[in-house]
């Protein structure tokens, strides 16, 4: 188990662990947290594991966290690493086993009040056009030869087979689809467990949300994205499910094997890696970014499911309810960015575990509709609360790589969630709240109770007192379709 280091406060948001506190540290990590939050980290590994990543090779400046931060594997989630290209290794535990885990956000033409009265109708029509739970199938059967295409396609692939619409990939990151993907890097077993997953959320944390917008705060960028005070909107949140689990396990055990076989002993054996100029390197990454595009066309079907369950239970064609992407962001990722580290302009590796990035306007990264405002950052609260749309800031890119938290962040493990809540009074106080929610399974709610997660109110603050992002709009939830 990671040690658990001492912390330094460098200023009201920024939190330090300084090297040495971990031997071998080469950088210190970094925390974005506040009084507010920390009392939930206290004690945790994860601070352990923040030290742990400090002392990989190649790590640029800092190892950071964000205030979403918990245990993770290898990582903590919400951790964030730069890695130089020539030193610097690729960690699979770094990026975690769902591979491009995401959020998507959709928006409608609909007020509020001509929904609630079909709320219920509604989610249930979803929780039947959208499989979900532990090892869900989807509603897009998959062949062999057409794995292959999904993996190098992604949402490009989806919407080329008439599950989209042209105007859904512009708006998305890397529009969809991860050009370096290679389907010969993914083992036969991964694709296998994928062939009936595609359109599928799974279980966890993963949702399907339908909200209204609460509250404006950046008036512009919220009518650029087309989001409207009182309007409904639709926040999907899953990953690259099976595959992209057993794409991770595979690089897993062949890094575990060679360093083995090197020698080489790290200090904690899930940080398993490779050099990035290596062999192993540059197949995972050619495999993650195939996951990846998998994940991407998951949620490209689940928004055509989406789009003809409002159009059935509303009675209305799709084109009436609006339905479009306003954004897709990914966590779970490594890319390849330039960035200034040291007062030079340099390409580097940035691992982020459970985060995403928060690039400000003017980064040609950022989806060519939002460039002037900057990078759309989607962080989900818990079923029970708030959910906010928030853009990328300047400061970011000097502060944390361009990277911001991915969600409000576990503050009970799944297990102890279980033991503290009871399924009967968590439904009963979000149905006080008139938020109806549907699960495959008792266990699916109580994990997911909004007592499990930190305040995302918190953690959305320390973001933007951090500088890392600012806030464009609220949103409530009414409705939720939980893995």
């Amino acid at each position: 188990m990671p040690t658990v280091p001492t912390l330094v406060q460098r200023d009201e948001f920024t939190y330090e662990i300084p090297r040495g506190e971990v031997p071998g540290m080469r950088v210190p990590g970094r925390l974005f947290s506040s009084a507010a939050l920390l009392s939930g980290v206290a004690g945790d590994p994860s601070l352990g594991q923040l030290a742990n990543v400090a002392t990989l090779p190649g790590v640029l400046e800092c190892a950071l966290a964000m205030p979403d931060i918990h245990f993770g594997y290898g990582f903590p989630v919400g951790g964030v690493a730069a890695f130089d290209l020539a030193e610097g290794i690729v960690s699979p535990g770094g990026i975690g086993y769902d591979i491009n885990c995401g959020v998507r956000l959709l928006r409608t033409s609909l007020p509020v009040e001509e929904v609630r009265p079909k709320l219920a109708a509604l989610v249930e029509r979803l929780y039947r056009e959208v499989p979900s739970g532990v090892g869900s199938k989807g509603g897009h059967a998959l062949t062999p030869s057409t794995m292959d295409e999904v993996l190098a396609g992604g949402a490009r692939w989806a919407v080329e087979q008439g599950l989209g619409r042209s105007a859904d990939l512009p708006v998305q990151e890397e529009e969809g689809r991860h050009a370096t993907a290679s389907p010969a890097a993914v083992s036969d077993s991964a694709k296998k467990r994928g062939l009936r997953q595609l359109g599928s959320i799974g279980s966890g944390n993963h949702f399907l949300e339908v909200q209204s917008v609460d509250e404006v705060f950046d008036p512009e960028f919220a009518r650029a994205l087309g989001l409207v005070p009182g309007r409904v909107v639709v926040m999907l949140h899953t990953g690259s499910r099976g595959l992209g689990h057993q794409v991770a396990t595979d690089y897993i055990q062949e890094m575990d094997r060679r360093l083995a076989s090197d020698g080489v002993t790290l200090v904690d054996r899930q940080l398993s890696c490779a050099p990035i100029g290596s062999d192993a390197a540059q197949r995972y990454l050619s495999a993650m970014a195939a996951a990846a595009n998998f994940a991407f066309a998951n949620r490209q079907v689940i928004t055509d499911a989406v789009r003809r369950s409002f159009s059935a239970v509303l009675g209305r064609p799709e084109g009436e309810l609006d339905l479009s992407v306003v954004c897709d962001i990914s966590h779970n990722m490594a890319k390849v960015e330039e960035h200034a580290v040291d007062g030079d302009r340099r390409r580097v590796l940035v691992h982020r575990k459970g985060a995403t990035r928060a690039f400000p306007a003017g980064r040609e990264e950022v989806p060519a509709p939002y460039r002037a405002h900057g990078q759309p950052v989607l962080i989900p609260g818990d079923m029970g609360t708030a959910s906010y749309v928030l853009a990328g800031l300047a400061t970011s890119l000097t502060r944390s790589f361009g990277s911001s938290c991915h969600g409000a962040g576990r503050r009970l493990s799944r297990h102890a969630a279980n033991r503290t809540f009871r399924y009967d009074d968590v439904t009963r106080g979000l149905a006080g709240r008139g938020i109806v929610v549907r699960s495959t399974s008792r266990e699916g709610v109580t994990e997911e109770a909004p007592g499990a997660y930190k305040n995302v109110e918190d953690v959305v603050r320390v973001a933007e007192g951090a500088g890392l992002t600012r806030r464009v709009a609220r949103l409530v939830p009414l409705g939720v379709v939980k893995g």
